[in-house]
């Protein structure tokens, strides 16, 4: 799943050497076909440095520190390590100011490319809100129960590309083709969260079936968290703006 997420963004240009890169911390005893999970640790919101801003190592560091380093600022070290990041962070920050109500799972957004030799911009938080929306829906398509991984998708209720959010309340966890049909306007969700199906899909078709058998049911699963749940007033403008009623 992380490599399916995040791709080449894992720090490497294919997945076998990517998982080669994990197997070599694991031991003989822990294979990989025993246990094939991993950690994920999903960055929201980061800032790189350009290398000539780079910041020299403290002299303690360890090279084969994996993951858990920290400073304490009420010491020497951490204390002028802090005041570097943060003349940098001032000079790179380029990002609008997070949602105030979105105290769980905050996503900034950048106003312009960070990488000008990118021949696409891209889009910070992107990954982290399928990962995000996968566990809040626990790995299961909201309208179908599906549970099998390689099929479910994160769909944004109101495109990305036309100002959707990425905060989970902007998405539905769906099997890839309900997906398809949820972004094409055959299908949607009500503000009562419950599941319509167009009449398009039998006139355009002269087929459905397989989907007419959810059309006026309940969403098969919901966050149970209020700002984790489908936001209102996407979900009304899909209705109105992307729907074939």
């Amino acid at each position: 799943m992380a490599w399916e997420i995040f791709n080449n963004r894992n720090g490497v240009e294919a997945y076998d050497v990517f998982k080669q890169k994990i197997l070599n911390y694991r031991s003989k005893k822990n294979s990989f076909y025993d246990n094939p999970s991993i950690g994920c640790i999903v960055l929201t919101n980061p800032i790189f440095f350009d290398k000539k801003d780079w910041i020299e190592l403290p002299s303690n560091w360890k090279h084969n520190i994996v993951q858990g380093k920290s400073y304490n600022t009420d010491e020497p070290i951490g204390f002028e390590l802090w005041k570097k990041v943060q003349l940098l962070l001032e000079k790179y920050r380029q990002y609008d100011v997070p949602d105030k109500n979105d105290n769980n799972f905050p996503i900034l957004e950048e106003t312009k490319p960070m990488y000008n030799t990118q021949v696409t911009k891209i889009r910070i938080g992107q990954g982290a809100f399928r990962v995000k929306v996968i566990d809040t829906y626990n790995r299961k398509c909201s309208i179908s129960g599906e549970k099998t991984l390689p099929v479910l998708e994160a769909a944004h209720i109101k495109p990305y590309s036309v100002s959707g959010s990425n905060h989970v309340s902007n998405g539905l966890l769906m099997r890839s083709d309900l997906h398809k049909l949820f972004d094409s306007g055959y299908l949607t969700v009500t503000t009562d969260y419950k599941i319509e199906v167009s009449s398009r899909i039998k006139v355009e078709f002269d087929n459905g079936k397989d989907y007419y058998k959810y059309h006026g049911k309940d969403l098969f699963l919901l966050p149970t968290k209020i700002e984790e749940k489908p936001n209102l007033n996407f979900i009304d403008w899909h209705n109105t703006n992307v729907f074939k009623s």
